[in-house]
């Protein structure tokens, strides 16, 4: 058997631009995902003005079968343009992080947080109407700042870090039970709850060995 060094780099080269060109589709698809869902919180916010604040009673009702479906929409649903501001810019500025990642993981993420906050927000929520998307905020977060401690990776530690230093204080402030009058701290606890169950299993996905290709020699 003889060996050639150039074709080994060249090998390297080509499978590195590969697997670059590849991880851009994945990437885009991500960032579209992420504009669909702001562009239609706003379209929906609009939509509500005009109707006078009707849609706002579509969000979760807590222990009321009725207002089940508001798991799925609440949200996309906004009390005012102040409320949908405040929840836009992180949801950009995190969900672009987790998008960098690819449409999988900001898939996931974005449906365990959805999902979770939802269910909590139902389960324990008191009274009235929950709406916002605060929930997937913390999701974001909380995912952000967790997911080095699964996938050891170093990048995902200091962006984590980063983020901790940044809205650790606002994150732990935001899941108590006092001092949060008119705001949904249930849903800031199941979107967090949500952010680690994610953290959780792409961490395990990541470490998962993958068996060697047999190579022969000759």
């Amino acid at each position: 058997m003889t060996f050639d060094p150039g074709v080994g780099t060249a090998r390297t080269s080509a499978a590195k631009n590969q697997a670059r060109k590849a991880g851009r589709g994945p990437r885009a698809s991500a960032f579209i995902a992420l504009a669909i869902l702001v562009a239609a919180m706003w379209v929906l916010e609009g939509i509500d003005t005009v109707l006078g604040g009707r849609l706002d009673a579509e969000g979760v009702r807590p222990l009321n079968t009725d207002g089940l479906t508001g798991i799925l929409l609440a949200p996309l649903l906004h009390a005012g343009w102040g409320h949908l501001i405040a929840n836009t810019v992180p949801l950009l500025v995190v969900g672009a992080i987790i998008a960098l990642s690819g449409i999988r993981t900001f898939a996931l993420v974005t449906v365990f947080g959805w999902a979770i906050s939802g269910v909590i927000t139902w389960l324990i929520g008191g009274g009235g109407v929950h709406i916002g998307a605060s929930g997937v905020v913390f999701a974001y977060i909380v995912f952000v700042i967790v997911r080095g401690l699964f996938t050891r990776a170093p990048l995902h530690i200091i962006v984590g870090i980063i983020a901790a230093i940044y809205y650790g204080v606002g994150v732990l402030g935001g899941m108590l039970p006092f001092g949060n009058d008119g705001i949904s701290w249930q849903g800031h606890l199941g979107g967090a709850i949500g952010g680690v169950v994610a953290a959780s299993a792409l961490g395990r996905r990541r470490r998962k060995p993958v068996p060697r290709a047999q190579v022969t020699s000759a």
